[in-house]
């Protein structure tokens, strides 16, 4: 066949399926698959026109010019969905650099938005052996960067046949020194890691989470949910403390606790009007909140709450007088006070002598079903209603005897956590209303007015009493120059192999401040305990008082509360003379 036989041949319509091939799949692909394929077509035949012609310059061309064709659709590919991925991708979704697996929480700040606890992104370094080149040479160039990497885990991993995680928990910079090395099969997976930049300040009231994104305990579990929540939409989550009262609380404590040698101390102050914890401290670091997870025999300062259970029940008022010349007997069981007074005594003067005797009257004369009555009403008979989960139920009397009855007017028979005791507190301050106490800033939610404990008169008759014990009776360790403390102190020996040792001892002062003005006036409560001092006495007058006074004069200024004259000091703190001392025991 000529030449020109042979290109008049080609440009007839190719012969056999060709055709059909086109127009059959054409018609069952999507329009842009049609396309594609008319493309292919066209480019075959543009190679046989070009052999065809003789010019194989021309079949070059053709064949450099779909090369970049080619290379050009699959870079716009790869940038098309970069960007979408990029723009459009969810957060911790796939396309994400987030870590898929990570749980967001919110950062955590105190009442004032000082920060508690954040999240900070850090990385796992993962090895994958089949891919590293020289193994011996990548674990001498690790090990060599990072010597904190477990030397037997990174040979086990690279010298294993596996991708397995080497190391969590990378910082930024670690992450890049590692990096840096330039290792084939090393690779970094990102993880978010909670952080608590104050270390070990309000340990115990922030918690803490795990790696997994799930509060372990403290706040970080009580609100877990919340806290992921607040996360989820960006926000912060408050806790009701104040950072300025519980850099205070801690210090005060500690210090007190070193300076009586003490085993342990707690601390708590919070907002009587709200329930809200504005500082919570347990001492020594390392073990268990005591606030909330330990309960203890409080002695004397029970003694606040059986005098406000009978005068609201109007078994006694101010001008009762209770007999205190001579030892109670309940059966063949004695009662003594501790520095007897060997007379009558008004209903004052057992506060402030502490009396065990006049209490114990009070509370026998009342019965088990009133007695227990109030202490229900006062929270002691079951756990504190914060939202820690480290709460702990109370120790509760197993009958109720005119002996129990005797033992729990003065803190013995029952057993509470500090948590418990401060709420009961709040209710005496805040004109007789019961508030759970909260971490949450702005107090327990739909918590309303509380259950009324006491009448609000009942609550003001024992402002006084408790304003008055700070000034002449067992609580004058406590005062604070201007701030009008009031308070009762507590004794109690622990009970050591089935008897009450008087040299493992619980020394406790409960205050509040301003103890005076009306009923709606903005008070705070100051409870400091301190478990088995060894300076003498150990009473609560001796070895926690002194600290409460201490925590009151520093955080006033914080809580806005003014320092000014009361009936029976100066605003300075000075003596009034026309109050007399009652001779205290510190009990």
């Amino acid at each position: 066949m000529s030449v020109h036989d042979h290109r008049t041949d080609f440009h007839r319509p190719a012969p056999g399926p060709r055709p059909a091939l086109g127009s059959t799949v054409g018609q069952s692909l999507s329009p842009w698959l049609r396309l594609v394929a008319s493309g292919i077509w066209w480019i075959e035949h543009a190679f046989e026109r070009a052999r065809a012609d003789g010019r194989p310059e021309e079949d070059t061309r053709v064949r450099i010019f779909l090369i970049t064709c080619v290379f050009s659709l699959v870079f716009a590919g790869l940038a098309i969905g970069a960007a979408h991925a990029a723009l459009f991708a969810k957060r911790g979704g796939l396309g994400s650099i987030d870590n898929p697996n990570a749980l967001t929480r919110a950062d955590l700040v105190d009442r004032n938005g000082a920060l508690l606890a954040s999240n900070i992104t850090h990385y796992g370094l993962y090895i994958d052996p089949a891919e590293v080149w020289d193994r011996q040479l990548a674990y001498e160039q690790i090990h060599r960067a990072m010597p904190a990497i477990p030397a037997s885990r990174l040979r086990k991993v690279l010298f294993g046949e596996r991708r397995l995680i080497v190391q969590t928990g990378l910082t930024p910079r670690e992450r890049a020194t590692i990096h840096a090395l330039a290792l084939g099969g090393v690779s970094f997976e990102p993880e978010d890691r909670r952080v608590y930049p104050l270390n070990n300040s309000a340990t115990y009231v922030v918690g803490s989470a795990d790696t997994g994104g799930q509060g372990t305990a403290g706040a970080e579990l009580a609100f877990n949910d919340e806290i992921r929540a607040a996360g989820a939409r960006g926000d912060e989550f408050p806790l009701s403390i104040d950072l300025r009262v519980q850099g205070v609380l801690e210090n005060e404590l500690a210090a007190a606790a070193i300076a009586n040698g003490s085993k342990g101390a707690v601390g708590i102050v919070t907002d009587t009007r709200t329930g809200e914890v504005l500082g919570m401290a347990s001492w020594p670091l390392g073990t268990m909140n005591r606030a909330v997870g330990s309960v203890y025999e409080m002695g004397s300062v029970f003694k606040t709450f059986t005098i406000a259970a009978a005068v609201d029940a109007g078994r006694a008022d101010m001008n009762s007088m209770i007999d205190a010349s001579s030892a109670y007997m309940i059966g063949t069981r004695r009662i003594t006070d501790f520095h007897a007074t060997n007379r009558v005594l008004s209903l004052e003067e057992v506060y402030l002598h502490s009396s065990n005797i006049g209490s114990s009257r009070l509370a026998v004369g009342m019965g088990g079903t009133m007695m227990r009555d109030y202490m229900t009403r006062f929270g002691f008979l079951e756990p504190a209603p914060i939202e820690l989960r480290e709460s702990a139920r109370p120790i509760r009397p197993r009958d109720w005897s005119d002996s129990t009855l005797a033992s729990m007017s003065f803190g013995y028979g029952i057993s509470i956590t500090p948590a418990q005791m401060s709420a009961a507190m709040g209710a005496l301050a805040n004109g007789g209303r019961y508030l759970p106490l909260s971490l949450r800033k702005g107090g327990a939610p739909n918590r309303g007015e509380g259950r009324r404990v006491v009448s609000e008169q009942t609550s003001l008759t024992m402002l006084e009493l408790m304003r008055r014990n700070v000034v002449a009776g067992s609580g004058n360790f406590a005062e604070a120059p201007g701030l009008r403390v009031g308070g009762k102190t507590g004794s109690a020996n622990k009970l050591v192999n089935g008897r009450y040792d008087p040299s493992h001892a619980v020394g406790t002062f409960a205050a509040i401040f301003p103890s005076d003005g009306p009923v709606g006036t903005h008070r705070y409560s100051i409870l400091v305990l301190m478990d088995e001092p060894q300076t003498y006495p150990k009473t609560g007058g001796f070895v926690a008082a002194p600290a409460v006074g201490r925590i009151a004069d520093r955080i006033a200024g914080f809580l806005g509360v003014q320092r000014r004259a009361d009936p029976y000091r100066t605003a300075l703190g000075d003596k009034i003379p026309r109050f007399q001392d009652v001779e205290g025991d510190g009990r």
